[in-house]
């Protein structure tokens, strides 16, 4: 099966969390874990590679995973990395990306951070006109070698889910390419070190007819800046949001299928001397995680079980259910998967508020108090967007690489109540 195609099975899920019950790395004490099929995001990046030319560079998002061993085990897989704040940055270099495989996207930097930005050399996506001057004033008191781009909304509407969807009218991202085109071509003319376009229409929803469309009408742009001004653009960033399956009834596309789309809309960005930037996150861990969370309780007249995990870990599922919904297995205390009868069944979280349910109505064998609940699919946009709501503690982040004899590892451990603490309060507390 191809790698883009794959995700973790009831009977994978049942033999990672009986070795992890076997070594102790899940316990009744623990409650929850995390867990990330790293030689799946190997196979995920390998794939991706292989479908698009050598030139092309390929940064991951760190804010789809930003677990530090996450990050290094897909720099040592020769991807560079994608930063949406200068603290992602600092991420980045942590995990060994040299600077001038980090791209640098945020719509908010600052002066300071600009200039940080270029003395490390990393490749900035300018978000505004009021950014390049910035990035024009720091240039002219320090040598970079950084490269530097201009995000543009080309325009093409949003998909099915508007909170991820960034190439309509009224995008907070980049400069509207066609009222703004003019601006567009002049400031090439102007700034000799802008020698790139960035261009991102959203994140999950948004089908590849819709992304390609806005790689093509980038593509049209940096012809007509070639032919204004005589500049060169040699860098054309065509951001990422390949969608991902989440329910068993979706067929995600390749990026094989993808790079044959864009080709055939833009084909002049598939020549030698330009080199195509991508910066996919979800596509590429989503699909290689999975959540295991013990039942607490049970209450048979609400036909309800009460785990450990909730809108904490999934705040866009509880809050939009409608658009983000997972799948769920069920193993007994021991990891072994349950049979029986499927009753349907609400899956409430540990949070102190009415909403914090999962799901509703899922089909599921009869449920235990000690049974363990997985999550599947978690491997993007979860810990990342984390809610300190209740002040619940991570749970432990475990690598399993079926690449590497099956072996497990801890890539973060649990926070326990005094990480809370330290979090939480002043110096005087965290010594206390």
């Amino acid at each position: 099966m191809d790698a883009f195609h794959r995700r973790i099975s009831l009977d994978e899920a049942a033999s990672v969390a009986q070795r992890a019950i076997e070594r102790e790395l899940l316990t009744s004490a623990s409650s929850s874990a995390i867990f990330h099929d790293l030689g799946l995001m190997r196979a995920r990046i390998a794939a991706l590679r292989s479908a698009f030319p050598e030139q092309t560079f390929h940064a991951v998002a760190v804010k789809a995973n930003p677990v530090l061993d996450v990050l290094r085990e897909a720099v040592a897989a020769e991807v560079g990395l994608e930063a949406a704040s200068l603290e992602e940055v600092e991420l980045a270099r942590a995990a060994g990306c040299p600077s001038d495989r980090v791209v640098f996207d945020s719509p908010a930097k600052t002066h300071d951070e600009i200039r940080q930005a270029l003395a490390w050399g990393v490749y900035l996506n300018a978000d505004n006109f009021d950014e390049l001057e910035r990035i024009a004033a720091a240039l002219a008191a320090t040598d970079s070698s950084s490269r530097v781009g201009l995000r543009v909304n080309p325009l093409v509407g949003g998909g099915s889910i508007d909170e991820t969807s960034v190439a309509h009218a009224k995008s907070k991202f980049g400069v509207p390419l066609e009222s703004d085109r003019p601006r567009i071509v002049a400031a090439f003319a102007k700034h000799a070190w802008l020698g790139g376009l960035h261009v991102h229409t959203g994140s999950q929803g948004c089908e590849i007819d819709l992304l390609a469309e806005a790689i093509r009408r980038v593509a049209e742009l940096r012809r007509e800046i070639i032919a204004e001004t005589g500049r060169e653009v040699s860098h054309v960033d065509i951001g990422g949001g390949l969608p991902t399956a989440y329910r068993s009834t979706q067929t995600p596309p390749t990026p094989a299928e993808y790079r044959t789309l864009v080709e055939q809309r833009a084909p002049d960005l598939f020549e030698p001397d330009v080199r195509l930037v991508t910066e996919f996150g979800r596509a590429i861990h989503a699909n290689c995680g999975i959540a295991v969370s013990r039942v607490e309780y049970v209450k048979p007249a609400q036909q309800l079980a009460v785990i450990h995990l909730g809108a904490d870990f999934l705040l866009r599922t509880v809050y939009r259910p409608e658009s983000w919904q997972h799948e769920f297995f069920l193993l007994d205390s021991r990891g072994m998967p349950k049979s029986g009868p499927q009753r349907p069944l609400t899956i409430a979280g540990p949070l102190c508020f009415a909403g914090d349910v999962l799901a509703r109505d899922v089909p599921l064998p009869p449920v235990e108090p000690g049974d363990w609940i997985v999550i599947r699919d978690v491997g993007a946009y979860t810990l990342s967007m984390w809610s300190r709501h209740c002040s619940r503690g991570i749970p432990a982040v475990i690598g399993c690489d079926r690449d590497r004899s099956e072996s497990l590892r801890v890539l973060r451990p649990q926070e326990t109540p005094a990480d809370l603490v330290r979090f939480w309060g002043s110096s005087r507390a965290a010594n206390c």
